[in-house]
């Protein structure tokens, strides 16, 4: 004998039965009644719900043909190990994530050629006063923060990273409420009713990017956004000629799962903003599904510099379109003590001088 189905109250999550007096299903923890061509159309929205169904298919496949890479060079960073291309130029310079000085290791061959490239809009001068701007005022940053010297270091760096682009079919259930109260000579009343609401349909996405280096922290890259992708043009190794570009060592397979999750949370996102007019909204069940999904492969540029304080490294980065500047500041220590005993004596002193006014006033 095949199990019964049983059917859960979607106001107290109870099981209801069918109530033959009033012809109806009926919860018997809350009382709450249902309409049979309402849970019939509720139980079609729940056997909607899927696993979310994120996969991909179409990724890059761009190749380089012969005598393109002519010119371009691999340069190692026998500090940190990290590998970047640039043109013969190059020899001698620093290693644009740790600064230390990286050296030619040979000809550049293989890998995926870029579908893109962001090409710099701003200079180095425009970092040197982005990094000014963002040192200006900062009384408890180390003195070594505001030396020349370390603005020099500044390296135009083109980052690799995934583009993805897909369209997200989507079908999310909330629990909702809305709560009444009023009162009469002798009661407060309260009223709650309890809602099931549907949202279901595709949003497309472009460009969501992943950065595929390993060596440039996820939270830094995703700071430096939004990129205007509009100004992206094909890709042509001229436009390295004075950068480095850094090679891809996270491939788009290991990106998507990145590109998945910011699809979901912004899918996510979107749907409930249009759920509104409740008191209080959650979400109950649902489910993603990604279409379409294309991967491309695009060079993004970043003004970076390294510095350290205190044995611990600093990274600090300009995007380059836009000239966003994000990094996180040392805190000078005894810097910090000196402002923190100087507050503390002025709250002292404050509270003191209010002490003394009342005894006076009484």
């Amino acid at each position: 004998m095949a199990a019964l189905k049983e059917y859960k109250c979607p106001c107290c999550g109870g099981g209801i039965v069918f109530d033959s007096g009033l012809q109806k299903m009926k919860c018997p923890y809350c009382d709450t009644e249902f309409e049979m061509e309402t849970l019939a159309a509720y139980d079609a929205d729940l056997n909607a719900d899927g696993k979310d169904d994120l996969n991909w298919s179409d990724k890059p496949n761009n190749e380089w043909i012969p005598g393109e890479t002519e010119g371009m060079r691999i340069y190692v960073c026998e500090s940190c190990g990290g590998e970047v291309i640039g043109d013969e130029t190059l020899a001698a310079t620093a290693c644009p994530y740790c600064g230390n000085p990286v050296v030619m290791k040979g000809q550049f061959y293989g890998d995926l050629k870029p579908d893109y490239v962001i090409p710099f809009q701003l200079n180095k001068e425009d970092a040197k006063k982005a990094l000014s701007s963002h040192l200006t005022g900062k009384r408890l940053l180390p003195k070594v923060f505001k030396d020349q010297n370390h603005i020099d270091e500044v390296k135009g760096l083109y980052v690799p990273f995934w583009l993805f682009d897909a369209e997200a079919d989507a079908n999310i259930r909330y629990k909702a409420t809305k709560i009444r109260s009023w009162s009469d000579r002798r009661y407060n009343y309260t009223e709650t009713s309890y809602f099931s609401v549907i949202r279901a349909g595709t949003l497309g996405f472009e460009n969501v990017p992943a950065d595929g280096a390993s060596k440039m922290p996820d939270d830094l890259t995703e700071s430096l956004e939004p990129y205007d992708f509009s100004k992206a043009v094909d890709f042509q190794t001229a436009y390295l000629a004075g950068y480095f570009a850094d090679k891809y060592d996270v491939d788009a397979d290991a990106c998507i799962e990145r590109a998945n999750a910011r699809i979901k949370k912004s899918t996510e996102s979107a749907f409930a903003s249009t759920v509104s007019g409740y008191s209080s909204v959650m979400p109950e069940g649902g489910s993603v599904r990604c279409e379409h999904g294309k991967a491309k492969y695009a060079l993004l540029p970043v003004w970076l510099l390294n510095t350290t304080w205190s044995g611990q490294k600093y990274v600090f980065a300009m995007n380059g379109q836009t000239g966003k500047f994000v990094g996180n500041l040392p805190l000078d220590k005894g810097a910090y003590r000196r402002w923190l005993f100087g507050l503390t004596a002025g709250i002292a002193a404050a509270i003191m001088g209010v002490l003394f006014l009342i005894w006076k006033l009484f």
